[in-house]
């Protein structure tokens, strides 16, 4: 195709795209029957709106129901606050109020009155609607926002159909805040600050509230999302320093198992603990956040590893690890929220006694540059969505340190241990990981800092089912770190509307001794520390039922399997004999290999 027919496809799609979303779910939509969850009426929705797999308790729960009348006696004062929300009274009250939680009546009200949404909206009056004008005509990430609207919040009922009222509002304020901040454009971590917002808030309410958080200095999130990740460089080496000095066993344990805090703390730091906690206990620390700022999400990130440190030292595995922390506590955090917020604020006093609750002031690259709602016309090859496979000499670099972080802090770990067994051996060693990524340290200070790195798509995406958090896969070995280049291009190369993207996130293919899609769930891939050792999901369908898709990388079936028959067995042993390959019990043909696979 020509330059002027490819230019022509590009605006046909994103015209597409936006009348699916303006169209709704009005007669003639076009939505596939997948992009539908199924529902049974009967099964749980919380009062948050999230849609549990479980049927309604036949009792109600005692502790929930004193809880519910709690926060209704609180109501009444947080009503009552409201009226005189400027009085010195109030600003007296409200920081204890805020711990113990804004009632969930009231958080649309208050979560504005936090960030002061309405004088922000009030003093750029026409801006929201001329951004979404501009979108339209001219916007780049539309494709990468429509994939992602449908990944966030699959489980919620208000986004769970597909081209429903809060898709089309994600749709609508991601693509006009691509406009408004040219800077950050858009980065998959924003659906899920956005997605919550929107839970709360009014279309245009929850753009300028994105905007703020983004912006202010007392949240300044624009330094996570904008290329390079400078913030989420140097909060991570503050967090380390916070882990060295008030939980150096956990870290060394940490380091021990390869296990970096990039691994398992993204979600922590860009969403603000979205689907790394229980949603009920996410509230609670966006309300205090909202009222005290960045140094709330460094507090929390302490607060977990500390009420779990137990647990966690006694898990001998990276991928069980990681897991702990990414899944069975966002499934069930075992503290009761109260708890756990009581913690918190005793982590902000003692690191503030230690004067470290805070990572220090914002670095100048993670200030805003560009001025706001400027619109410059984006490139042909930004339009048609062309990327360029030419690597920098400062992006290989940047591959390798990546790659050999975790091992290296693991073999530090070692020899340490060694040290620690053998005192009188020749053998030296030092706690915690050689690269802190902080800049003052060593050459790891260019980790993360590529001015090209289109790649931060992929590793901050947050949606339901692409977490790209690179920490449940198993670390890759030196010798494959050559065979997986660092990907820090745009992942537009996909031109299939509405489609995935199909280049994956470098960090995390090199972290993982596979590539993989931006839009790969981690519980997809095989979790096996050995590179020689892979693992085949055959479909089968027994008793000619219909084989359902494969969800997650697990194999689901219609009816359970109770032959033997079905079992296949494939063993390939390591001798001059020819091993027969086997496919649906006939044999295809015979070949050796060095390496044995048991499949069943």
């Amino acid at each position: 195709m020509n330059e002027e027919e490819l230019l022509q496809r590009a605006v046909e799609e994103r015209e597409k795209l936006f009348k699916r979303y303006e169209q709704g779910r009005e007669g003639g939509a076009e939505i596939d029957p997948w992009e539908d969850p199924g529902f049974e009426v009967y099964h749980t929705t919380d009062r948050y709106g999230f849609i549990h797999d479980k049927r309604l308790p036949s009792k109600v729960d005692i502790h929930e129901a004193k809880k519910l009348q709690i926060e209704v006696e609180r109501q009444k004062k947080w009503i009552k606050m409201l009226k005189s929300w400027d009085n010195a009274l109030t600003s007296d009250k409200l920081h204890s109020r805020v711990y113990k939680g804004i009632p969930d009546s009231l958080r649309s009200i208050i979560w504005c009155k936090l960030l002061n949404v309405e004088d922000t909206k009030n003093a750029n009056s026409g801006i929201y609607l001329k951004m979404y004008t501009l979108a339209r005509q001219y916007s780049t990430d539309a494709r990468q926002i429509d994939s992602d609207v449908n990944r966030q919040f699959r489980e919620h009922l208000h986004y769970r159909e597909r081209y429903s009222i809060k898709q089309q509002q994600l749709f609508n304020v991601l693509t006009s805040y691509a406009m408004y901040n040219s800077e950050v454009g858009y980065c998959q971590g924003m659906s899920g600050l956005a997605g919550v917002l929107l839970m709360y808030m009014n279309e245009e309410d929850a753009f300028w509230a994105l905007h703020i958080l983004l912006t202010d200095p007392k949240y300044a999130m624009h330094g996570y999302y904008k290329e390079g990740f400078p913030k989420l460089t140097r909060f991570l080496a503050h967090h380390d320093k916070i882990m060295s000095k008030f939980l150096p066993k956990l870290k060394k344990h940490f380091d021990k198992h390869g296990l970096d805090a990039m691994l398992y703390s993204l979600k922590w730091f860009f969403i603000c603990f979205v689907e790394r906690v229980p949603f009920s206990l996410c509230l609670r620390v966006w309300d205090i956040h909202l009222l005290d700022g960045e140094r709330v999400i460094t507090a929390m990130a302490y607060t977990i590893l500390k009420i779990h440190k137990r647990n966690l030292l006694k898990l001998n595995d990276m991928d069980a690890i990681v897991n702990y922390i990414q899944v069975k506590l966002h499934k069930d955090f075992l503290i009761d929220d109260d708890t756990v917020i009581q913690n918190l604020e005793r982590s902000m006093e003692e690191l503030k006694r230690a004067k470290m609750d805070t990572a220090g002031p914002p670095q100048k690259e993670e200030i805003p540059t560009r001025p706001f709602g400027v619109f410059k016309k984006p490139t042909i090859d930004k339009i048609v969505g062309m990327r360029t496979d030419k690597f920098s000499e400062k992006e290989r670099q940047t591959n390798e340190l990546v790659v050999l972080t975790s091992d290296i802090a693991r073999e530090n770990a070692e020899k340490d241990e060694s040290y620690a067994c053998h005192p009188n051996d020749s053998v030296g060693g030092h706690t915690g990981s050689k690269f802190s990524f902080e800049h003052s340290n060593d050459d790891a200070s260019s980790l993360l800092d590529c001015e090209h790195m289109g790649s931060r798509r992929s590793l901050a995406d947050t949606s339901v089912t692409s977490t790209a958090d690179l920490s449940v896969f198993s670390t890759i070995t030196r010798s494959q770190a050559h065979d997986n280049s660092l990907d820090t291009h745009s992942n537009l190369s996909d031109n299939s509307v509405g489609g995935a993207s199909s280049v994956g996130s470098g960090i995390a293919a090199t972290s993982t001794h596979r590539a993989f899609s931006a839009h790969t769930t981690p519980r997809a891939a095989s979790h096996n520390q050995n590179p020689d050792v892979l693992r085949i999901y055959v479909p089968y369908s027994p008793l000619d039922t219909p084989v359902a898709s494969p969800h997650n990388g697990d194999l689901q079936k219609s009816v359970p399997c109770l032959f033997h028959e079905n079992k296949v067995r494939i063993k390939i042993d390591n001798d001059e004999l020819p091993t027969p390959l086997v496919e649906h019990g006939q044999i295809i043909k015979s070949f050796n290999i060095d390496t044995e696979l048991d499949l069943k």
